[in-house]
């Protein structure tokens, strides 16, 4: 009798942070909205959902450009001290986020967290979590080029000595999942907020419930799951 060999884990789990791991974008959007309005200015949903994906500083560009009379630091200090408070209140975890952490963990595969925001907000998550469910976390303020630029992840494989090429990266965003594509690692696509358009060897699926660590590893070796 002879068996088939078990398809090889991924060498690492790569996740973005908002809107993958935790559905946090009201959070944002709620502090965009009450600065837009403490000055006086106008901010729409499809300003809010613009924002999705991309970095505090281009977040706090816009809401200058929509009258909020602040440096730019300070807007992105608000965004985050707000969110960060909200954080510690509730994580509203996204559905199968933390069984899929711990999947990782108890089979040995490290994770990484690649986020356009900044480290003290990344850890607020990471700190309600087990102790080493995150072997690292590569935050916005931390890399010289943000997503759809692919620095944060290449990085992430980096300082966890792993092969790129068999991590597998998860995002919500079409800016994250460009980023993942840019850096040539397989990737799943998880939409919450805005469209994420097709691309070849993309996976997708509707919900991290979807997935297990198993079957990351067979994405990390070349199989394309699509679901939605």
């Amino acid at each position: 009798m002879s068996f088939e060999p078990a398809m090889p884990l991924p060498a690492a789990v790569l996740w973005d942070l908002d809107g993958t791991l935790v559905d946090s974008e009201g959070y944002w959007i709620e502090g965009e909205y009450a600065l837009v309005n403490q000055f006086g200015g106008n901010w729409t949903e499809a300003d809010a959902l613009e924002m999705v994906g991309n970095d505090l500083v281009r977040t706090g560009e816009a809401l200058r450009a929509r009258g909020v009379d602040m440096p730019v630091d300070r807007i992105v200090r608000f965004l985050l001290d707000g969110v960060i408070s909200r954080m510690r209140e509730r994580v509203p975890w996204r559905p199968g986020a933390v069984d899929l952490i711990a999947d990782c963990r108890e089979h040995g595969v490290p994770c990484a967290m690649v986020t356009a925001s900044y480290r003290d907000y990344a850890q607020a998550v990471v700190d309600a979590l087990p102790d080493g469910s995150f072997s690292a976390i590569v935050p916005g303020e931390e890399v010289g080029a943000g997503k759809p630029d692919p620095e944060g992840y290449l990085r992430a494989a980096e300082v966890l000595g792993v092969d790129p090429h068999r991590c597998v990266i998860l995002e919500d965003s079409h800016t994250g999942v460009q980023a993942a594509i840019n850096s040539g690692m397989p990737a799943v696509a998880i939409p919450l907020m805005v469209e994420v358009p097709d691309a070849p060897n993309l996976s997708r699926v509707g919900s991290l419930c979807e997935l297990t660590v198993e079957l990351l590893g067979e994405i990390a070796h070349g199989r394309v799951v699509r679901t939605v």
